[in-house]
């Protein structure tokens, strides 16, 4: 095929198809919309081109050459392809059966998920999900598919990421009941430091704050455990002496289902923020839109992540 093909616009496929489906250059000229001499020239483009006259007259009428007749479908198959393509995707949560992946903590999957799985099943049964521990900063994971949306606790999102703040907590000092400082209304920097730590090493940031602080003021806590789970944490926290940072929400359910209390710190205070974040990869597809608004939602009317009374809050 000649080079001259290669430079023929879509509207100019367009014109070439009206001609040969039509025929006649003042009628495919009425149905475009456009002038018969116009559509003339475009004919000679496309002749030399192609390397062959594509209409022929016979008598008063003109007829297509093999050339132009085994042309005809195959490009009006482009066309429609090419106009598929171009066309806004539609999107139905009933029929969509794509398998999305969600990272967060095991609080988020043991509070959060049940329910909107119940509620996934009424509103999009074939859609499943794949749930894993997120971790800190694993960013890569959102821009390489292998995470389709994170919910966590996080300071802010990098280039190329979109987020979306679902609530705010603050950070309080967890200890079983029975613990010698659930007796104070709060914790000095003194008394914080006088006994053993725990912390929960998956998910977003919960203490480096008081670590910055403590090491500002060249003093050390003894962090004696790191557990990946909120659940074996809850266990350690009832059966020892030791003290671990937790957003309040969660210290407060824990607090209702255990024998365990939570207290604020005097010397420093910590706000966390939870967001929903995806990459720049997904942000316009429809599928994605969706399950990140559903996800969103969820988290967001949950008891478990308390939203307060802080509007939602959007970066890119």
């Amino acid at each position: 095929m000649s080079s001259a093909f290669n430079n023929l616009s879509i509207s100019q496929l367009t014109a070439l198809v009206a001609i040969l489906e039509v025929r006649n250059l003042s009628h495919a000229a009425t149905k475009l919309g456009t002038s018969q001499s116009a559509l003339s020239r475009h004919l000679a483009q496309f002749r030399e081109a192609l390397g062959d006259p594509l209409l022929v007259r016979q008598g008063r009428e003109y007829i297509l050459t093999e050339r132009g007749a085994a042309l005809l479908d195959p490009i009006k198959s482009v066309l429609e392809q090419l106009q598929d393509i171009s066309a806004p995707s539609e999107f139905s949560p009933s029929t969509c059966e794509r398998r999305f992946s969600i990272a967060g903590s095991d609080h988020v999957a043991q509070y959060i998920l049940p329910e909107l799985l119940r509620d996934l099943a009424s509103v999009a049964p074939k859609v499943s999900i794949d749930f894993r521990p997120w971790q800190a900063n694993r960013f890569d994971w959102l821009s390489s598919g292998k995470v389709d949306l994170a919910t966590s606790m996080i300071e802010d999102t990098p280039a190329d990421y979109h987020g979306r703040v679902i609530g705010e907590d603050v950070a309080v000092c967890c200890m079983r009941s029975g613990h010698p400082l659930a007796t104070e209304q709060s914790l000095t920097v003194e008394q914080f430091l006088r006994w053993p730590h725990m912390k929960i090493t998956t998910g977003g940031d919960k203490d480096s704050f008081v670590d910055a602080y403590l090491r500002k003021h060249s003093l050390q806590r003894d962090l004696k455990l790191g557990v990946p789970y909120y659940s074996a944490a809850l266990g350690v926290i009832q059966g020892s002496d030791m003290l671990l940072m937790l957003p309040e929400h969660i210290a407060r359910k824990w607090a209702e289902q255990a024998d365990v209390c939570w207290r604020p710190l005097e010397f420093v205070k910590h706000q966390f923020r939870y967001w929903v974040v995806w990459h720049s990869r997904t942000h316009s597809s429809p599928e994605q839109q969706w399950f990140r608004q559903f996800v969103y939602q969820h988290c967001r009317d949950s008891q478990f992540l308390s939203p307060g009374d802080h509007p939602p809050v959007y970066t890119s």
